[in-house]
């Protein structure tokens, strides 16, 4: 059973196989960067090489389906937006609840789209106003 799973990774890449794996390696290095990670401490995280990591983001290699869940777990993201186009740009992934978003739903939303350090101020504010009062 070894070597045909060997064989079946080996194989060339289907055009429509490239431009999933494209696509997914892209929304994994954005993710990467999102979370401030460089390729090297993130391939730590995961166990493997650096440059095994860059083939993946890339989209050179296929992503293992057994990697994708330590891949989401890494960059604190849901595994459909990994391997989803449409997950990965809706604002409200996640949403149980039906209707519009909430204000404070919206705001979230917009804080995510900041650069990580804008994210980081405003993640310290709203720490220093829940501290003041004991929340």
């Amino acid at each position: 059973m070894q070597h045909v799973t060997t064989r079946i990774a080996s194989a060339p890449m289907t055009p429509d196989e490239r431009t999933f794996f494209t696509g997914l390696g892209q929304r994994i290095a954005k993710a990467r960067n999102d979370a401030d990670l460089t390729q090297q401490q993130l391939a730590e995280r995961l166990g493997i090489l650096q440059p095994q990591l860059a083939s993946y983001e890339v989209g050179r290699r296929r992503v293992p389906v057994s990697l994708l869940p330590r891949l989401a777990r890494a960059l604190t993201v849901a595994v459909d937006v990994l391997i989803d186009d449409e997950a990965a740009s809706t604002p409200t992934q996640g949403r149980t609840r039906r209707g519009p978003p909430s204000r404070l739903e919206q705001q979230l939303d917009a804080i995510s789209q900041l650069p990580k350090a804008r994210q980081r101020v405003v993640s310290e504010v709203l720490d220093a106003m829940l501290a003041q009062h004991g929340a």
